[in-house]
Formats: structure tokens, sequence, C-alpha cells
């Protein structure tokens, strides 16, 4: 279940990164941690994402957020970046990382296997479309459990 600080938070932290040419990605809030600890993700879109990334994110997000008083107690801030084999889950990474290789795994069977494997060419409300060695394939969204891209060699 996600923490009730973390839409907050991320609507802080958007401005923050793209204002530094960067993209939040996602947040967790880790209560169970003595202090606890606000992990917010990031991604460059132009390029790998540097520690030299994180550390301007870190910096601008911190005095954004004591200056907004989000987390009244004491907490620790990390910033990183999820790395290019994650799940996509937003209608904006489907877009971002149209043509990438991707992994689909279903929950059940479709046209025999349960994992796929090729170029994301798009998502609808139906279907997600991969390419498979120039053939397009749909397979339905209420079957899919996971899209992850396949990291490059």
């Amino acid at each position: 279940m996600t923490h009730p600080l973390i839409p907050q938070v991320i609507e802080l932290a958007t401005p923050v990164a793209n204002a530094l040419g960067l993209d939040v990605v996602g947040a967790v809030f880790h209560t169970n941690q003595h202090p606890p600890v606000l992990r917010v993700d990031i991604r460059n879109l132009e390029q790998d994402t540097s520690l030299d990334d994180c550390e301007r994110m870190s910096r601008a997000l911190e005095a954004a957020l004591d200056a907004a008083d989000v987390i009244p107690d004491a907490y620790v801030l990390e910033i990183s970046s999820p790395g290019i084999s994650r799940s996509l889950t937003t209608d904006r990474e489907f877009i971002s990382f149209k043509g990438f290789p991707v992994v689909v795994m279903t929950s059940a069977p479709h046209d025999g296997q349960t994992t796929w494997t090729g170029q994301l060419l798009r998502r609808d409300e139906t279907a997600l479309y991969l390419s498979q060695k120039g053939r397009s394939i749909a397979i339905p969204r209420q079957l899919i459990t996971k899209v992850q891209l396949v990291e490059r060699a």
C-alpha cells in the first residue's frame, strides 16, 4: 500500500525534477526504518541517469521538502535511478519507451505462452502491441501482469 504522503511528494518533486531535465519515476516512503527513508526514483530521458543527476535532485528536492514542511519528523532522503531493467507502468513510460525491447508476462497463457519478448509498439485501452520479427502481436491488457524493459547489450 502506498504511503499517504507519496502523492504530495510526487506533486512537489515533479516540477523540481523537470527544472533539472529529469523525470520522477516513483517514490516510496519506508516508515519501518529508523529514521524513515523517503526514496524518490528519477530518470534522465536524454542520457543514462548519473550520480550527478541524483545529487542535483537530492539538493533541490531536500530544499523544496523542507520549505513545504511535508514530512514533519526526521527522515532520510534517497534519490536513485531504477535502472534500465525496470517495469513500465504509466502511459508516459509506454510512450517514452516505444520501440524498446520488452518482456511481457501474462497471468494466463495467450496464444499458448505466458512470456512474450519483442519491441514495444504501443498500448491502448484493450491491448499492448509488440513487434516480433516485423509481425505485430496484440496481448490483451487484462492478462498482463508485468511489462519490463530488456537491457540492451
